[in-house]
């Protein structure tokens, strides 16, 4: 029986504010699977990002090739993974129209629904916020993620 500090559920317009929260009180590695990438989203992500690596958090971004995106799409996302990989995000490119929606924070939190992090815009979603170890180590271990750390 698996067992819930907390959870919550959040759309596209609370979402951001708790998660960038939950990413500023991030101490070891942060997981995002968001299958697009925009200039737009993730520009002001950056700083942020930044700021974790400084302090020692290893990040990881999960996402579609971008060679798997119509040409505008393509493009953004190669510029930000050419950025995420010069500030030393690792970036793992999935192939085969993937499509997954998450991020595992130290392995505590895990954010999981229909928003893109990293491309949401003017979209209708959904976002459930899991705060306990034993579900977010679930899913960690049912994505086989220790593969890429």
């Amino acid at each position: 029986m698996n067992s819930l500090l907390s959870s919550g559920l959040f759309d596209e317009k609370t979402f951001y504010q708790v998660f960038i929260q939950d990413l500023e009180n991030s101490k070891e590695e942060v997981f995002i699977e968001s299958p697009f990438i925009t200039t737009e989203r993730t520009k002001p992500l950056i700083p942020l990002f930044n700021k974790l690596l400084e302090k020692g958090v290893r990040i990881y971004v999960m996402t579609r090739d971008p060679k798997e995106h119509e040409e505008k799409m393509e493009y953004q996302s190669e510029e930000i993974i050419s950025c995420f990989e010069r500030l030393g995000i690792q970036v793992l490119l999935c192939i085969g129209n993937h499509h997954r929606k998450l991020a595992i924070i130290d392995r505590n939190i895990l954010w999981e629904g229909s928003l893109n992090i990293l491309s949401q815009n003017n979209s209708r979603e959904i976002m459930r916020r899991i705060e306990g170890e034993e579900l977010s180590l679930e899913m960690f271990n049912f994505l086989k993620l220790y593969k890429f750390i």
